[in-house]
């Protein structure tokens, strides 16, 4: 008793031109529309018009039309009766032994079916009269998400707590049809010619829903920042629009149960913009700077820095040259070589008066300081070259300084 199938696939094709009134979705229709009644529609190779049948309302006879990508629910006194998840031609006879009251397919995984409908069949034979609706079994775009103020939430990689105002769209699914209807639907979108729709900003459903969203924003963001699977970068958000809409999906069940109590799930998302705070923008800049000097691009900078200092102490003549970069009295310059200042040490001490008896010869004067070792020098550049704080043309400039050339 209930929906026969008559053909799989066959809208649009000869079953359903030699169909001259049947019950379809209405015309005109938003994409974001969730749920509506089925209405009558005449169909003979255009010729044909439907005017005996109401709004939803099928019996004994009625033939029904599913196109891809929805679902037909049956109702009886506000129960389920009969659905529907395959996309073809159906008629309704509550008398047929050998028809049907649920059917599962088109991508409906159908344990969840067979759960809520096992929850929520109608207990009884139904009658000749049955109210028929639509339900939207593909994604339902442009649903927005967006916060007024920051939102708060610790941060592995950063070890800190960030701040950021977003914003975005997400599409919405809906994976029980059965549960959506019988748990979650207000009971005026269940008449003839209303249409519930997740957009509409008069639908009080949905305006809880971008509340539960908004809500759910912080601790997903979070979820998303501490998954060392998802490299715990706060920056890499923008750029995995599936893996931050399962982290959106799985803080909205978590916190109200989407999926178990309302037959719904985020299947993807697209922030549109993320503002951070002045903190995090703050703790961005070091985090920048702290991964240009790790690993092999640190290398790279520390060895550029240091041939710039040597190549701006190169030039300045007047300091000394190379090897007065780095140079004051009394402290260790290249190699640790102390490099002696006049007037300081010996020479610099006070004369002590002669005494009263002939002085002894005078001592030679002490000799000047030995010239620096050339060969040294250069070994120790050499070195510096093999380690890779100097470039080639460094140490060709020095070796032709301490040479003479």
């Amino acid at each position: 008793m209930g929906l026969i199938q008559a053909a799989v696939g066959a809208i649009g094709g000869t079953l359903a031109d030699q169909w001259k009134d049947f019950y379809t979705v209405p015309s005109g229709l938003a994409p974001t529309a969730a749920l509506f009644s089925a209405v009558p529609q005449g169909q003979n190779a255009g010729r044909g018009s439907n005017t005996r049948g109401s709004d939803g309302v099928i019996t004994n006879g009625s033939r029904i039309l599913v196109p891809e990508g929805y679902g037909l629910i049956l109702m009886q006194d506000g129960a389920i009766t009969g659905f529907a998840a395959e996309a073809g031609a159906y008629e309704w006879n509550s008398e047929a032994q050998d028809s049907q009251s649920i059917f599962a397919g088109n991508g409906i995984v159908s344990p969840l079916i067979t759960t809520s409908w096992e929850r929520f069949k109608f207990g009884g034979r139904p009658g000749a009269q049955q109210r028929a609706y639509f339900v939207a079994l593909k994604e339902l775009p442009n649903n927005r998400f967006g916060t007024q103020s920051e939102i708060y939430w610790d941060d592995a990689y950063l070890n800190a707590q960030v701040g950021a105002i977003t914003r975005g769209t997400y599409t919405l699914k809906i994976s029980d049809p059965i549960l959506f209807v019988k748990a979650f639907v207000p009971a005026k979108y269940l008449e003839p010619g209303q249409v519930f729709d997740f957009t509409d900003i008069d639908n009080d459903a949905a305006s809880q829903l971008f509340n539960e969203v908004v809500g759910s924003l912080a601790p997903a963001f979070s979820m998303y920042t501490n998954d060392p699977a998802k490299g715990n970068r706060i920056t890499k958000i923008q750029q995995d629009s599936v893996g931050f809409a399962q982290s959106l999906s799985a803080a909205v069940e978590q916190n109200y149960q989407w999926s178990s109590a309302r037959g719904l799930e985020i299947a993807a998302t697209a922030i549109i913009a993320i503002e951070y705070d002045e903190n995090t923008r703050e703790l961005l800049k070091n985090v920048q700077r702290a991964d240009a000097l790790s690993g092999a691009r640190g290398n790279s900078n520390l060895q550029a820095s240091v041939a710039a200092g040597f190549e701006a102490a190169g030039e300045n003549a007047g300091a000394g040259g190379i090897f007065g970069m780095g140079m004051a009295a009394g402290t260790a310059g290249l190699g640790g070589l102390q490099q002696p200042v006049p007037g300081v040490g010996a020479q610099s001490a006070p004369q002590q008066a002669a005494p009263a008896t002939a002085a002894p010869p005078a001592a030679p004067a002490e000799a000047a300081p030995a010239a620096e070792d050339p060969v040294a020098k250069l070994t120790q550049m050499k070195s510096m070259l093999d380690a890779g704080l100097i470039t080639e043309d460094d140490y060709n400039a020095a070796k032709a300084k301490l040479l003479g050339l």
